[in-house]
């Protein structure tokens, strides 16, 4: 049975805006992604759990802040994803981060996570101190805002080919299964003591349908032999005198504001769960 995790910090991730977070620090196409990781979210949960040079690994790298973010903290990372066009964005933002001084290495491999240990090199099981990641929240994903000539309409907002096998088109069951045999691959190649982080919230789609993501993912993250340490919040909002100031794009107030017409009880976004996990 999961253990429940109570909330026991908060990180103040969002201070500045995410484009100020990845301007100069990233390829401009990186806005290409649909799921993007907070660059401060991700550096907090390295410099945290790691130390100068050790070894950081993220299943699912997308177009790879947490590469990055290993590189500029002196750490050595590895990172796979399923999507090519998004394996060859996470490249140009590792040899961005090398061409800045970034002390640290990154290694990118395209391929499905779920067979991580065929595609990982043999010296990284039992050597990784780190895994980060955060999991599609299925269609629900940022994109940008782009104005036309016919009104306003949204882009990069969904993920690459269905055919890939992307768990973001999984449905919610397979996407769980998905990450429980990607986080049992994990597993193998974390060293003793080594630490998993989760970046994750809860998603609702109908009136009733609140899917509980970080209860699910603890369970599923237990049930591959983990243990649970902390439960954090990443805010995903300013906080300025003592008062939180929403980051929320158009189209999040507006789909707000549809949801709370339908009787349907949202709010905006102003954090993210982080599960925090480690092996025994």
């Amino acid at each position: 049975m999961a253990e429940s995790l109570p909330v026991t910090s908060v990180w103040l991730t969002c201070q500045q805006p995410a484009r100020d977070q990845r301007r100069g620090r990233y390829v401009p196409r990186t806005s290409s992604h649909p799921g993007k990781m907070l660059p401060h979210l991700a550096a907090h949960a390295i410099s945290s759990y790691t130390a100068p040079g050790d070894l950081v690994f993220d299943p699912m790298c997308g177009s790879g802040t947490t590469l990055v973010e290993a590189m500029h903290l002196g750490r050595q990372a590895i990172g796979i994803d399923i999507e090519p066009r998004y394996t060859a964005l996470a490249r140009a933002n590792v040899a961005l981060a090398a061409s800045q001084g970034a002390a640290g290495r990154a290694t990118v491999l395209t391929g499905d996570a779920s067979g991580l240990l065929e595609l990982v090199p043999a010296s990284a099981v039992g050597a990784v101190s780190l895994v980060l990641t955060s999991p599609p929240y299925g269609r629900g994903t940022h994109g940008l805002v782009q104005t036309t000539g016919t009104g306003v309409r949204k882009r990069d907002h969904l993920y690459g080919d269905r055919r890939r096998g992307n768990l973001a088109y999984a449905g919610w069951s397979r996407l769980f299964d998905g990450f429980a045999a990607i986080l049992a691959a994990s597993h193998q190649l974390l060293r003793p003591g080594g630490f998993v982080v989760i970046t994750c919230r809860p998603v609702r789609r109908q009136r009733d349908d609140l899917i509980d993501l970080p209860g699910e993912l603890l369970a599923v993250a237990q049930s591959v032999g983990l243990l649970p340490v902390q439960r954090c919040a990443a805010m995903l909002a300013a906080v300025h005198q003592g008062q939180i100031v929403h980051r929320a794009s158009m189209f999040g107030m507006m789909a707000v504001r549809r949801a709370r017409a339908e009787g349907i009880p949202v709010h905006l976004i102003a954090h993210e769960d982080v599960l925090v996990l480690r092996r025994g």
